[in-house]
């Protein structure tokens, strides 16, 4: 989900050292669902919010709505809120409406909430304040931004995906519990500034001693770290896109002086992007909570249903083409990417962060889909074949489990790679299309494994992409496609790759051929005599002939 940060050296550097930090205690309590989280289910947050943009600091509550799931009750529940932010206090609403001010403990960045007795169903309202992380290099670095317009207003948000929302609010930061129900995010801001959240506009409050609070509410379930505040000095554009499902609401909040840059701009761009991933997608996932782009004081995330926008009205990412075949200036990075994420990603998330590759590496394929949906196949076959240089190969693309350990910066780019090997395999469009299509409609609004991804489809699409699966996500070898031409026999065998590896690949001599190579040496006859082979570009090999 962070964009592309595949590209950025700081980003690599910060994996390659974090993958060698000795695992600890601190690191299950915060990847793993444990004793003291497996037994409650969100089913809601409310959360009230007040920056001090002076100060930098922010208080609020947040109003955590829960279910008991299993008979483990052990008396404590963990919240999560890393420091230098403080829990201050917590009071319990347990049916009939009986209030009750609980005790509780932190423990590093985790609060134990002591609960008085169990019950089928629970409100706590968690009261906070502090100081939180400012984020240096947002998105990449998590945190809250304090920023300025270019007329000096105050300019707010937050980027919290690899560092987690409990960076800034109290609540359960596991990726695999979503609030079913949604949320409510309530942003109090001077009169002077507007306060956008996730989903659709409730309204303001009547001004209180120069301050209004902004009130917006999301139907559908939401990942934790998407439910983001933005501050600032903002203006209204309002579209709507005719889609699958009827009128889409398509809102752009940007600073007041970029309205009309927004109207050129934004409005085209989406419209196209919209169009082009229901097409391969499915219905936009979020029809209830609208869509919008917010302009951001960083350069993006895809804060559902609210994403986050600082490409500078530009096409490409921040002007530079990724790919370097020039088609990635033919349109804007940010809205394409960020928004592909809302199917994958918001609407499928991954249960664990160490399959985060689920997001990254569908998304990024988005990109290709979205460069041949304006400008055909080839086109977008260019596009993927010039992002796949970016790939390092320096750690597997899943990460650890039950630790909160992202895999490789390569799941972008190689996880691109994966899905475009799949629809070579399958060689048809329009059955590659109905399984993305059919992933999106079994998976909506859920989380998921690696694992069980795998399974599905594997099982729609009656291949077994399983060596594929553990070749390219699990290992860093580059499978080598080796070949020998003796008197018109070509013989092959696939090198460098697990036992199992048997990936069906297009070569071409003096015309197309489908081979289906294995780890053994096996033999053809060529029609015609030749000296070598091409292989085609369309999937992540490396071919090398043996003398």
């Amino acid at each position: 989900m962070r964009i592309i940060s595949v590209i950025c050296a700081l980003f690599i550097s910060g994996i390659l050292i974090s993958q060698s930090k000795p695992l600890t205690k601190e690191d299950t309590l915060i990847g793993s669902n444990h004793v003291l989280r497996s037994w409650w289910d969100v089913k809601s947050y409310d959360i009230v919010i007040k920056p001090d943009f002076k100060n930098k600091t922010i208080s609020g509550f947040n109003e955590i709505v829960f279910e008991v799931i299993n008979d483990s009750f052990p008396g404590v529940l963990q919240l999560d809120l890393q420091e230098p932010m403080s829990i201050d206090s917590v009071f319990t609403s347990l049916e009939p409406f009986t209030h009750v001010k609980l005790s509780f403990e932190k423990v590093n960045n985790h609060w134990n909430l002591h609960l008085p007795n169990k019950s089928l169903r629970c409100r706590i309202f968690v009261f906070f304040s502090g100081k939180p992380r400012e984020a240096k290099n947002p998105p990449w670095d998590g945190g809250w931004v304090w920023k300025k317009d270019s007329l000096g207003n105050p300019w707010m948000s937050v980027a919290c995906q690899g560092n987690g929302p409990s960076i800034w609010y109290p609540c359960k930061d596991i990726q695999s519990d979503e609030p079913d129900y949604g949320c409510q995010i309530n942003i109090t801001v001077p009169d002077t500034l507007m306060g956008i959240g996730n989903g659709k506009y409730l309204g303001k409050s009547k001004s209180v001693n120069g301050y209004t609070t902004h009130s917006w509410s999301v139907q559908n379930t939401i990942n934790n770290y998407n439910i983001i505040p933005y501050i600032g000095k903002y203006t209204l554009v309002h579209d709507s896109v005719e889609g699958e499902k009827g009128t889409l609401i398509t809102d752009y909040w940007v600073l007041n002086y970029h309205k009309q840059k927004a109207i050129a701009h934004l409005k085209p761009n989406v419209t196209k992007t919209i169009k082009c991933f229901e097409y391969w997608f499915g219905p936009y996932p979020f029809y209830e909570d609208s869509y919008k782009i917010v302009e951001a004081p960083y350069l993006g995330m895809e804060h559902q249903s609210n994403v986050a926008y600082g490409n500078y009205y530009l096409n490409g990412y921040a002007g530079r083409d990724l790919s370097n075949t020039g088609w990635g200036l033919k349109w804007d990075f940010i809205v394409v990417h960020e928004s592909g994420h809302e199917w994958f990603g918001n609407n499928i998330t991954a249960s664990d962060v160490a399959d985060n590759w689920i997001h990254e590496g569908f998304t990024s394929y988005a990109e290709v889909l979205f460069t041949e949906c304006e400008f055909g196949k080839e086109a977008g076959n260019d596009y993927c074949e010039g992002v796949k240089k970016s790939i390092s190969n320096d750690i597997p693309i899943i990460g650890q489990y039950g630790v909160h350990k992202e895999g490789s910066g390569d799941m972008y780019n190689k996880g691109s790679q994966v899905v475009h090997m799949i629809r070579q395999v399958i060689n048809d469009d329009d059955k590659f299309r109905l399984l993305l299509r059919e992933i999106n409609q079994t998976f909506y609004h859920k989380t998921v494994s690696t694992k069980e991804l795998e399974s599905f489809i594997n099982i729609n699409t009656g291949i077994d992409f399983t060596p594929v699966f553990n070749q390219y996500l699990r290992t860093t070898q580059i499978p080598k496609l080796e070949y020998k031409i003796i008197k018109n026999k070509l013989s092959y065998r696939y090198s460098n790759c697990l036992n199992e590896f048997n990936m069906p690949v297009k070569i071409k001599t003096d015309k197309d051929i489908l081979i289906k190579p294995t780890t053994q040496w096996q033999t053809i006859n060529l029609e015609k005599k030749t000296k070598t082979i091409s292989l085609n570009r369309n999937v992540y090999l490396k071919l090398e002939k043996i003398k």
